[in-house]
């Protein structure tokens, strides 16, 4: 491994999963900085700042604190962890430890094939962000075609039209059954209910509503849970 691979953490914290398959089970977070996306309901856009406070971890030292704390689920979060350099040094070190869990939390823009070698104990949770975001423009379409029954792809709507808009996608690349899917409401923007209603109407089996148990546990802007 290269002695430059120098990664900018801003958190690294232990909580429960508050979303997808893995939700409401313990977690290390590895948060990092920068974000090669603006969203506009981003909740945190404090750490995509080029002046975050941020400390400089070699992979091995990322390592050895996931170990430390004991926990085998590991979450690579940001910002965009893909976005970073020298970030496949890291993936395949924690990959190589066949205790660990390793879940990427990816914005949808970054095409994953180069990171599709991993193994088994490596899964994407990928977002699709929608008109709400500002950003679905820069969404990576091929990815749709990479994703496996371990991965998850996550709509964050804002709206009926996004949920719609979701739905078409769902159709088009004929995802279900083929990975976790989930719709998620962006927090404040539309109704919990609403989403259950579209789902309702448009049978939309094998598609799963989701919260964010954090921001229903915690403060929805309390940093490091």
């Amino acid at each position: 491994m290269s002695t430059q691979a120098i990664y900018d953490v801003v958190e690294i914290f232990t909580s429960i999963n508050g979303e997808g398959p893995l939700v409401g089970q313990l977690a290390v977070f590895i948060r990092m900085k920068g974000c090669n996306l603006s969203c506009s309901y981003c909740d945190t856009k404090w750490a995509n700042e080029t002046d975050a406070p941020a400390r400089e971890m070699t992979a091995n030292q990322i390592y050895q604190t996931i170990l430390e704390s004991g926990i085998k689920n590991v979450t690579l979060t940001g910002g965009e962890p893909l976005y970073r350099p020298f970030i496949k040094e890291l993936l395949k070190l924690l990959a190589s430890d066949s205790s660990l869990h390793i879940e990427i939390e990816t914005n949808g823009s970054i095409n994953l094939e180069p990171f599709c070698d991993l193994g088994t104990s490596v899964s994407f949770t990928m977002d699709y962000k929608l008109s709400c975001s500002n950003m679905e423009q820069k969404m990576c379409l091929n990815n749709f075609s990479i994703l496996e029954p371990k991965d998850t792809v996550k709509f964050v709507v804002g709206s009926l039209a996004d949920c719609q808009k979701a739905f078409e996608i769902i159709q088009s690349y004929q995802l279900e059954g083929r990975c976790h899917i989930y719709l998620s409401p962006v927090f404040g923007m539309i109704e919990p209910s609403q989403i259950v209603e579209f789902m309702k109407q448009n049978k939309m089996n094998g598609i799963n509503l989701q919260i964010q148990m954090h921001k229903v546990i915690w403060d929805p802007e309390e940093r490091g849970v």
